[in-house]
């Protein structure tokens, strides 16, 4: 699983040099498909449940699931890129956002806000804590940023399957839910929004936007549970 993982973050690091104003999201997903390939796995998300590509690209109000296409990304955009990656057996799971070129300050908050709620709700996933910890913990961090945390959508665990038992919501009271154990691998991926934390899905039947068209960002890792308090396996 470390291994399918790294294939994760190194495709993620990759990434971040592709992106720039007027890149197509179709040419990112095309470097997603080569990259993976040619480590000898396989993109986890393209063909899964009909999902059409190796990548998903959410820009600006886009919450998750975006469709990559021949839209062109412009100056001030932030794009969302989710990847999974299927290696000998197992599965890894990672996003992030970026920034095209310069963006509004609004969008480096949301950003930053984002991030630092993921990493937070990784520090409560050790032995001993409840799942709803790793909850919590998101929660307070994006509502005290001013953001509100997207309730449609859930992290997960992971493994042998792309998407297994439990689902760890981004919201929710401390000290509740499944005990969290040494053994456990999770993905933990916080989506926030800029405004309200309610969604819509387009009639793509895929991707999913914020409701009041606010921005949104999305960042996450596979993370395993040790016991001395997790590793996370999606960062090189």
């Amino acid at each position: 699983m470390a291994e399918s993982c790294l294939i994760v973050a190194k495709v993620l690091e990759g990434i971040k040099k592709e992106v720039h104003p007027g890149i197509k999201t179709a040419e990112l997903d095309r470097y997603v498909e080569s990259f993976i390939v040619s480590r000898g796995a396989r993109p986890a998300f393209k063909g899964y449940r009909g999902y059409p590509a190796s990548v998903c690209t959410s820009i600006n109000e886009q919450v998750v699931h975006g469709i990559p296409s021949s839209i062109q990304l412009n100056e001030g955009d932030i794009v969302s890129l989710d990847i999974g990656v299927y290696y000998r057996g197992f599965y890894g799971d990672a996003a992030l956002t970026l920034p095209v070129g310069k963006v509004s300050h609004q969008a480096e908050r949301l950003l930053a806000a984002t991030e630092m709620a993921l990493y937070l709700g990784i520090e409560k996933a050790v032995p001993g804590n409840r799942l709803f910890d790793i909850s919590a913990a998101i929660q307070r961090c994006t509502e005290e940023e001013g953001f509100s945390v997207v309730r449609n959508f859930v992290g997960h665990g992971i493994g042998r399957e792309l998407h297994e038992e439990p689902q760890i919501p981004n919201f929710g009271k401390p000290g509740q839910g499944p005990e969290i154990r040494e053994g456990m691998t999770l993905a933990i991926e916080p989506m926030v929004n800029a405004g309200g934390w309610e969604v819509v899905i387009l009639d793509d039947g895929w991707t999913a936007v914020t409701k009041d068209r606010s921005l949104s960002a999305h960042f996450e890792h596979t993370i395993a549970i040790t016991g001395d308090g997790n590793v996370i396996l999606t960062k090189q």
